[in-house]
């Protein structure tokens, strides 16, 4: 069995740990750094590494990979400063018709498991669908890896004839909750305007339209009406942020 020179045993260790650095840059703003920008030169120099017998180039090609490891630490510690600052700022637009954002997908990097308790600003969880969207809200988060054991709700009362079934919606979410460990507590505002998830771990989602950005489907058996990744999105804007000073309400 061929034995693995230990130069190149660390290197192969190197492009491990890489990997894992990869996510940092999907996190980075795209106006200061992407992906583009790192992965594929990197992956460049990796294959070129492997592909020589050459020492010279060996040599060469390890010091590239290296620097490109060095700009990746500098990164993450950049990102860990900003989350401590309060200052980190991610910003997703979602386009007219788009698909592949589903709720997993859009909170899925913030929603690890020290997270306890979530906070929802809504003011249109009224009409059924909106009641809908927030019941796929809480099945995301049960099936998360999260232990959230409290959910705050704040919405604002449907103004027609639809409150006694708003809040009897409601309270159906709440009980079945319940049987999850997970308390449901909901309040109503008159005066809410603004949209915002919060999470006890610090980051804050601030969604254009709140949780009702998906369009109707085009019928009950069309594609997307049960796989939200598959649903079309109306246009809108997500802006994501990390602070140690989120205030609980």
């Amino acid at each position: 069995m061929d034995v693995v020179p230990a130069q190149d045993f660390s290197l192969f260790l190197y492009t491990v740990k890489y990997k894992i650095y990869l996510r940092i840059f999907y996190w980075w703003d795209d106006r200061r750094l992407t992906t583009r920008h790192s992965y594929h030169p990197f992956l460049r120099y990796y294959f070129l590494f492997t592909g020589t017998k050459d020492e010279t180039k060996k040599s060469h090609y390890r010091q590239k990979i290296s620097a490109y490891m060095e700009r990746a630490e500098a990164i993450k510690k950049c990102i860990a400063k900003e989350r401590e600052d309060g200052k980190y700022h991610k910003q997703i637009k979602i386009e007219e018709n788009a698909t592949g954002f589903s709720y997993e997908k859009v909170f899925q990097d913030y929603l690890n498991e020290t997270v306890t308790e979530v906070w929802v600003e809504d003011p249109y969880i009224r009409h059924i669908h909106q009641l809908y969207n927030f019941l796929r809200f809480c099945e995301m988060i049960v099936k998360g890896p999260c232990k959230v054991r409290t959910i705050h709700l704040r919405t604002s009362y449907d103004d027609g004839n639809g409150k006694n079934q708003q809040t009897s919606c409601l309270e159906e979410i709440k009980q079945s909750l319940k049987n999850y460990g997970i308390t449901l507590n909901v309040s109503f505002s008159s005066s809410i305007h603004d949209r915002e998830i919060k999470f006890n771990n610090g980051w804050m989602i601030k969604i254009g339209r709140g949780l009702d950005y998906f369009k109707k489907p085009q019928g009950r058996f069309c594609l997307g009406y049960c796989d939200f990744d598959l649903r079309p999105c109306h246009e809108t804007t997500v802006d994501v942020f990390h602070t140690k000073h989120t205030k609980k309400t």
